[in-house]
């Protein structure tokens, strides 16, 4: 380092770390993850033990965890979702789907997904909201894909 300077070279100068927006989605799939239990506070009890059981090469189907700095950034933020994140929940749903073939919303080898909350900043009643699976052309390629109609009920409640 001393001899590059010497000669009147500097290192090149990166992008400024404050200029981007912080990680605030972390995937795990195919035995790696992004977590670890040391980032408990950031991905919540829930997120931080998936992480560690697929570090640690326990069967988990891949996903990715929202942290909860996001979601504080949405409380504190006006209810707005903070910069950034739609991008990161995008590219870590591109990641899930290449990582088991299938693509959400294919009325041919649908996607199923499943949200939890377990953060510790987290929605006052999760339970109250009902989230939106999907369409019916969705419903039919899963009933396809899976012949017990009680499953294909249960998924889209």
């Amino acid at each position: 380092m001393a001899r590059a300077r010497a000669r009147g070279q500097s290192r090149a100068k990166g992008p400024k770390r404050s200029a981007r927006a912080p990680k605030y989605v972390y995937g795990f799939a195919n035995g790696k993850a992004e977590g670890s239990s040391a980032l408990r506070d950031l991905l919540g009890g829930k997120g931080c033990e998936i992480a560690e059981m697929t570090n640690l090469g326990i069967p988990v189907p891949p996903g990715f965890t929202i942290t909860t700095q996001a979601w504080a950034s949405y409380r504190t933020g006006g209810k707005k979702q903070p910069p950034g994140l739609w991008a990161q929940v995008l590219d870590g749903l591109a990641r899930l789907e290449a990582a088991v073939g299938l693509k959400l919303g294919d009325p041919e080898r649908p996607l199923l997904v499943s949200v939890r909350s377990g953060a510790r900043a987290s929605s006052r009643s999760p339970r109250a909201r009902r989230w939106r699976t999907g369409s019916r052309r969705w419903r039919d390629g899963w009933r396809r894909v899976n012949s017990r109609r009680r499953a294909t009920k249960t998924c889209t409640r």
